[in-house]
């Protein structure tokens, strides 16, 4: 066998050129490029993120109760004989606090996911096991002002705390990540789909001929980029939520979100708070252009 027969060949068996083997390269990383990109495979890369983001977090979360969970105990069982039933039961107050904060983060894990509030009591849940636990980690501390015991028991339920309260806007943001590359495709899809500008017939002389078309190509004009869509501001947010408020509605970061569905969870609660703030304020009564205009109501103004 020569070394001609190991040269690669096309279906002719016509040895490639070095142009047709950069065309094939080209359509071969195009085609890799547009499978990348698509929604179906940016979504299976986000849930293996979303996994290894959640096994980690949940790991660091179940050591720092691991740990915190001896100084409870300690608290609890306030210097009762081992083995006794004072000391047996301090081992029940750890568990008890950190399975119902375990049991609200599960409840987040699939909430986030779908971008659904899970309301205001699990937020307070949650703010409650986190300073029962972290109290009763450095109350001997605190009471022999051992600063560095403060430091060191304040570590771990600090840290459950903020992962805890991170790991929502996490899968959130991972949500919205899907959702970013679902759009652009579809707005590629509806470029694609654009129907192609016909060709002008040419035109026929004054014997009934076809004209010949030139011979210079015509320079086609540079495509404008597509303009972005403007960035919704707070402002924005706000002004729609205002315009969408009537008594008797109450004003919660989910509803916002029903009247701004395009709304992240962070500002939704943003907007909430401002709009709860707008509609508490008293209104004033404009006072008529006739009416002279008392001290009191200089005052007031």
């Amino acid at each position: 066998m020569t070394t001609t027969d190991l040269t690669p060949t096309d279906a002719r068996h016509q040895p490639l050129t070095d142009a047709d083997k950069l065309a094939q390269d080209a359509a071969t990383a195009a085609q890799v490029r547009r499978l990348a990109n698509h929604p179906d495979v940016v979504a299976l890369r986000v849930e293996k993120v979303r996994t290894q983001i959640d096994a980690v977090i949940w790991l660091g979360i179940f050591l720092g109760l691991a740990f915190t969970m001896v100084n409870v105990q300690s608290f609890a069982a306030a210097g009762a004989a081992t083995w006794s039933l004072g000391w047996l039961a301090g081992w029940l107050l750890d568990p008890m606090v950190s399975l119902v904060l375990v049991a609200v983060l599960r409840a987040e894990q699939v909430t986030a996911r779908y971008q659904v509030d899970t309301g205001r009591w699990a937020h307070r849940t949650k703010w409650f096991a986190f300073l029962a636990t972290y109290v009763m980690n450095t109350w001997k501390s605190w009471t022999h002002f051992d600063v560095a015991g403060v430091v060191l028991h304040s570590v771990p339920p600090v840290l459950v705390f903020l992962a805890a309260e991170t790991a929502p806007v996490l899968r959130d943001k991972l949500t919205e990540a899907v959702m970013a590359a679902a759009g652009t495709a579809f707005t590629g899809q509806q470029a694609a789909a654009a129907p192609a500008t016909v060709p002008a017939a040419p035109a026929e002389d004054s014997a009934g001929e076809k004209a010949a078309p030139a011979t210079r190509p015509r320079r086609r004009p540079a495509r404008k980029p597509a303009a972005k869509p403007a960035r919704k501001l707070r402002g924005d947010y706000l002004a729609d939520a205002r315009a969408a408020w009537a008594p008797g509605i109450e004003i919660t970061p989910a509803w916002v979100r029903s009247v701004c569905p395009e709304i992240s969870r962070g500002t939704s609660k943003n907007v909430a708070d401002d709009l709860i703030a707008d509609t508490s304020r008293p209104a004033v009564a404009p006072v008529p252009a006739d009416q002279p205009v008392t001290v009191d109501q200089e005052e007031a103004a």
